[in-house]
């Protein structure tokens, strides 16, 4: 269980006392949210009166997650409505019970919370996980994506609880590089994904952005004569490699294919590995799955074999 928790958890220390309370009538703790509040009924007040019933019970068959807040905390005040807003969007996989220590302070104590707000998973009528502080919304929804895949196949309420979806938060790396290239500086943008590259060589989103952005800027200058001049004269590479841009850019795409596996096949050694690269890379602007990739690869096996 998470460091936020300073030692073993014993629920049944308070379990006992909520039994001998149990018929006094629970009251919103001072400054607590309505019931209205975003999550609606998958968001609870808890008192040490309702604790048994709200929390320890109900987690026998759902997920119950216990927010330690005080109307004081200013990070309680982030906090609480990320999780509410949760909760309701969780369809009932699991309940958000929240808990004002300075009304239940034995609560507090029953968890040995060091600080405001923590946050305890509940399943099962134990402790399962917890954290403090005000964690960002993505990096909440990935420690709850983690306890509904830990517990589905134990609590009922959570079987058929579907992940909750994690927006990844954007890398400015790659901001400035399609900003470049939104702006059709592609020289800048060309320039902003080699940097990422030198960093991470395996980047693949780096590797497909860095050809189509090399791409784009041949197709802005692709001469439409380019066409003419590769037909009038086969063994012209140059024209050939501007014709097939040119075809791909206009949405020939077999068309350029054709060609350049053709030229393939009538050239030989620094040539013929030129044209194969830049064909290569012109396979890399499509889906690997797309048809016409899959044929004009088999037509390049094919040409070299």
């Amino acid at each position: 269980m998470s460091a936020a928790l300073s030692g073993a958890v014993d629920l049944s220390a308070l379990k006992a006392r909520a039994d001998a309370v149990r018929q006094q009538p629970a009251t919103p703790p001072p400054g607590a949210p309505p019931q209205g509040a975003p999550g609606g009924a998958n968001v609870i007040e808890v008192t040490e009166s309702s604790f048994q019933a709200d929390v320890v019970e109900r987690s026998l068959q759902q997920l119950v997650v216990v927010d330690l807040w005080a109307d004081w905390c200013g990070p309680c005040k982030q906090l609480s409505p990320v999780l509410e807003r949760l909760a309701g969007q969780a369809g009932g996989a699991w309940v958000l019970a929240k808990v004002d220590v300075d009304a239940n302070p034995r609560i507090a104590q029953l968890f040995g919370a060091q600080s405001i707000p923590t946050v305890v998973a509940i399943a099962g009528g134990q402790p399962v996980d917890a954290f403090a502080g005000a964690l960002p919304e993505p990096e909440i929804k990935k420690w709850l994506n983690a306890l509904l895949d830990a517990l589905k196949d134990k609590l009922p309420g959570i079987r058929d609880a579907q992940p909750v979806e994690v927006e990844e938060p954007e890398d400015p790396r790659f901001t400035e590089a399609e900003e470049a290239f939104e702006k059709g500086d592609y020289a800048e943008a060309e320039a902003a994904y080699k940097r990422i590259l030198d960093v991470e060589p395996a980047n693949e989103q780096a590797k497909a952005a860095l050809t189509q952005v090399r791409f784009a800027a041949r197709a802005e200058v692709a001469d439409p004569s380019a066409v003419a001049r590769a037909d009038a004269d086969p063994s012209d590479l140059a024209a050939q490699l501007a014709a097939a841009d040119f075809e791909v850019a206009q949405n020939k795409v077999e068309d350029a294919f054709g060609r350049l596996i053709g030229t393939i096949r009538r050239t030989f050694g620094e040539d013929r590995n030129r044209v194969r690269e830049h064909l290569v890379s012109l396979f890399e602007l499509f889906d690997a799955a797309d048809e016409r990739v899959a044929k004009a690869r088999r037509d390049l096996a094919s040409a070299l074999f």
